[in-house]
This record gives structure tokens, C-alpha cells and sequence, in this order.
């Protein structure tokens, strides 16, 4: 077996997102995928893989076809928000291995404007089937499970409301540096505390928007790497790891399945996480990140509230998280994990705008972790990526 090969992120890029009415799912993935194609400076004809998931009867077939690709390679793997990261480690792998030259990953949804013209209804279970039949007659919906792991959290550990809120009111401040952001205006922890409850203890501003969107990453072998417009950013490592489906087989709500990838993720990249300089972490709720940042090792398991609450999370504070205003005020059009791969490109680029992190030496960032959940909990996707 030869060497294996160095795998960069080569092109990113985001479809119009937000308030998109006039576009279908398919235009969004093909405004993306060409975004990022141009933005990598390749011809498209090098692309010989190709991911998807969340469209189509034969996802990633019906969407490739749309596109005009003929991919050697393909991945339709589907874990939720955590999709986007273990794609990229399956991608990764192949060109690593060989099998693949460049593979192109792209997600796009009109999950808001389906709503608005009565094409679908916001759901609030994933059906009755298998697993799930011995838990739908309680009346568990998607969010109230997020809400009992939060609630054991606060008993377990006395993490506050308070601290909770933190985590969305620094996202929207991250956010109104963001032109692309969907909600910019700014928020106070009183505004999340005194807001409509959606479950509890979560007030609507706990929640992730609703919006339209669509991303596309464009993945290539390092002898390719010289032709590309971009600067290269490096794929160093990845861990993925499926905890449960039920909540009754979750051995501890306060642990994420993130406490597996990340370990993985940084074992394998050879770093600590003291050394990442930026961080895009899955927040359809204001828990998921506190809860991810304590299993990716950047404080002790229970200490995340304390963590939070001291402006860590800002674009210029100790560890900058989810600088574009992730799925609490950027934009979360439903499995989200791609645009945390954007953001974590971006800003080792440096082509975040006003956004941009720096590190306190006046350099570039020079590593980033983009972690992905999916379900409830129930899967994680984590990828180190590194500048230079």
C-alpha cells in the first residue's frame, strides 16, 4: 500500500441563506456547489466524489445528476447535524487512500419557506417507528429532549439559566459582525430569560432560527493543492462516534457523543485543545454548546457554566466559538454541520471581515475544531483542520 496522501480544504462556500423564497432545495445545493468550485479554482471535472444527504429519493444520486456530476465515489451518510463532519472524514479517508481525488460535500434546505407557504409543518417527532414507539406515547418531542439533558445538567452540576442564556446572547454579538448573519440586533440574557417557553428551561431564544441556506466544501489531494486559488486548509484530524437513539440507553445526559469524537479528532491530529484557536461547535440550543465544549476538553465536565458565562465565546474572547452566529442567530436551515466547516475555513484564511479572529500574537489563526451533533445527542462528527 503507498503513503497516504494530505487532504486540504481547497473551496467553501455558502448559497444565499436567511430568507431565501424563490429558490428549490436543488437551487440551493447548486449555488453552493458552484461557489465552492470557484472558490477553489479547480475544474470541475477533477471532482470525482461526492456527499450528500437530506434531498432526494436516492440522495446523493438525484442531487449529483442535478449537478452534472458522474462521481466514482459517493456518501449519502445521514446522522443528523453531525452528517457534514463524519462525510469529511469519510472523504478524507478516500482521498487519503486513493480512491478519490477531490469530493465535493454539499447540503441545501428551504426549511423556512416550505413552513411559511404551508409545504411542510414544523415536526416535532422522527416517527413512531423501531426504537422510537417505545418512547413517542410520553410525548417526547425532538426539543424536549435536549431540555431533559439541560435540566440534568443544571441539577447535576448547578448550572444557571443564566449561564445558559450567556451562550445566546454572545452568539448574536458574534452575529452582528456577520452581513450574512439572519439576526444581528442584539440580545441580553434578560431578553432569552423573559422570552416565550418552548420547553423547559428553554425560552425561544434558547432554540436555533429557522432559515434557508445551503453550503458546499470542496476537499482535494495535497498535489492539487498548487493549482487552487485558495490558500490550502489542512484536514489534521477526525473522530466520529453514534451514542443512542433512545433516551433510556443515554448512559449520562450531561456526556455528548462528542466526548468520543473529539478525543479521537485531536489523538489523531496530533494537538491539544488548549492549542485551537477558534471553535464551530453544533448549537441548535444553547446547552449543546456549554455541554461540547466540556467534552472536547476545553474545561472540566460540570464546569462549562462558568466557562461561558466570562465572554470566552466572543469573536475576540479566549476561545472565540461559532464566530459567524451559528444556529442561534446565523442561519440553521436543519442538518448545519457544513457551515461549520465554512466558518472554521474562513476564518484560518483569514476572510471572516469584521468577524475575524486573531490570535493574540497578531497572527492568523492557525487551528480550528468544527464539531457536528446529530439527533438528540445521538451522533458526533468532529474535525480538526489546520493553516499551513
Amino acid at each position: 500500500m503507498g503513503a497516504r496522501r494530505k487532504v486540504a480544504v481547497v473551496g467553501v462556500a455558502l448559497s444565499d441563506c436567511g430568507r431565501v423564497d424563490d429558490a428549490t432545495p436543488y437551487a440551493l445545493h447548486a449555488q453552493a456547489a458552484r461557489r465552492a468550485v470557484a472558490d477553489a479554482g479547480l475544474d470541475r471535472s477533477l471532482v470525482d466524489g461526492f456527499a450528500s444527504a437530506g434531498l432526494g429519493t436516492l440522495a446523493p444520486v438525484e442531487v449529483a445528476e442535478y449537478l452534472g456530476l458522474r462521481p466514482t465515489w459517493v456518501d449519502s451518510t445521514s446522522v443528523g447535524g453531525s452528517t457534514w463532519e463524519v462525510m469529511a472524514a469519510h472523504a478524507a479517508d478516500a482521498i487519503a487512500a486513493g480512491n478519490a481525488n477531490a469530493v465535493l460535500l454539499v447540503y441545501g434546505s428551504t426549511a423556512r419557506a416550505d413552513i411559511k407557504a404551508g409545504r411542510r409543518t414544523g415536526n416535532l417527532s422522527f416517527g413512531a417507528r423501531g426504537p422510537l414507539q417505545f418512547e413517542v406515547p410520553y410525548g417526547h418531542t425532538l426539543i424536549a429532549k435536549y431540555a431533559m439533558a439541560a435540566r440534568r445538567h443544571m441539577h447535576q452540576y448547578g448550572t444557571t439559566l443564566e449561564q445558559l442564556a450567556s451562550v445566546a446572547v454572545q452568539a448574536r454579538a458574534n452575529a452582528a459582525l456577520n452581513d450574512e448573519a439572519m439576526f444581528r440586533a442584539p440580545i441580553t440574557v434578560e431578553d432569552v430569560l423573559s422570552g416565550p417557553m418552548i420547553a423547559d428551561p428553554f425560552t425561544k431564544l434558547h432554540c436555533c432560527i429557522r432559515s434557508d441556506g445551503g453550503a458546499a466544501v470542496l476537499l482535494a489531494a495535497e498535489e492539487y493543492v498548487r493549482d487552487c486559488r485558495t490558500p490550502p486548509v489542512w484536514i489534521l484530524g477526525t473522530g466520529e462516534h453514534v451514542s443512542h437513539t433512545t433516551m433510556s440507553e443515554w448512559p449520562d445526559f450531561t456526556v455528548s457523543p462528542a466526548a468520543v469524537s473529539g478525543k479521537l479528532a485531536f489523538e489523531r491530529a496530533g494537538v491539544r485543545p488548549e492549542e485551537v484557536d477558534v471553535a464551530q461547535l453544533y448549537d441548535a440550543f444553547t446547552y449543546m454548546t456549554l455541554v461540547t465544549l466540556e467534552d472536547l476538553g476545553f474545561c472540566e465536565k460540570g464546569e462549562g457554566g462558568a466557562f461561558v458565562e466570562k465572554g470566552r465565546l466572543l469573536v475576540g474572547g479566549d476561545l472565540p466559538v461559532n464566530t459567524d452566529g451559528g444556529g442561534l442567530s446565523a442561519q440553521h436551515p436543519g442538518m448545519r454541520g457544513l457551515f461549520l466547516l465554512v466558518e472554521a475555513v474562513r476564518q484560518l484564511r483569514g476572510e471572516a471581515g469584521a468577524r475575524q479572529v486573531w490570535r493574540r500574537d497578531g497572527e492568523l489563526p492557525r487551528l480550528a475544531v468544527a464539531s457536528g451533533t446529530g439527533g438528540w445527542f445521538c451522533s458526533s462528527g468532529t474535525v480538526v483542520l489546520g493553516r499551513g
